[in-house]
């Protein structure tokens, strides 16, 4: 049996519920929020610059890695909320001059290690029965647009893959997609 590669989205509200009672909480909600909305690679949003979002617009610039295209995303409210709050925080923080939106301890950008390692300590504190990886963020953005109904060039674009056949995989496994197949009569 092959392990699961997602997380539902129970499971995500879990997560988020488990980060506010972390360290660090205003970085690792709005983190691990931004990760699932928008499909990120942990490298891409660990370094996510202060010129790559537009809070006035209501935007961020996606800059896709793995010879991703790179794409323009609308800001949602509830994360707009969750930047703000996080970036009010984060002036206190060493290193604010740096033009890294989600910081170490230390005033650099996050490492991929350290999101690791959170997401296996919120995974626990959240009792999700699979183990975790930031991955299976990007993972459950797919998964999540797909079971919306989202068409599959739509995903393809807002996950930024080149391959349509790194994005069929989130729609194979919807059921939901063949709904109106029969819905007129013969």
């Amino acid at each position: 049996m092959k392990k699961r590669k997602y997380l539902t989205q129970n499971e995500i509200d879990r997560l988020l519920e488990a980060s506010r009672k972390g360290s660090f909480p205003k970085r690792d909600e709005c983190f691990i929020q931004m990760c699932f909305i928008h499909g990120f690679r942990v490298s891409e949003l660990c370094h996510l610059k202060f010129s790559d979002i537009n809070l006035i617009d209501k935007v961020v610039h996606v800059n896709r890695l793995k010879s991703g295209l790179k794409t323009t995303h609308p800001l949602l409210a509830s994360e707009i909320k969750l930047l703000k709050a996080w970036l009010e925080e984060r002036v206190t923080w060493r290193g604010c001059e740096s033009p890294w939106i989600f910081l170490s301890q230390k005033g650099g950008p996050l490492s991929r290690q350290q999101v690791y390692n959170m997401m296996k300590k919120f995974g626990s504190l959240a009792s999700i029965a699979v183990s975790l990886n930031p991955h299976m963020l990007r993972h459950s953005c797919g998964y999540a647009l797909a079971n919306r109904g989202t068409d599959t060039r739509l995903i393809q674009d807002y996950l930024g893959h080149r391959n349509i056949q790194h994005t069929v995989l989130y729609t194979s496994s919807n059921h939901r997609r063949f709904a109106e197949v029969w819905q007129k009569e013969l």
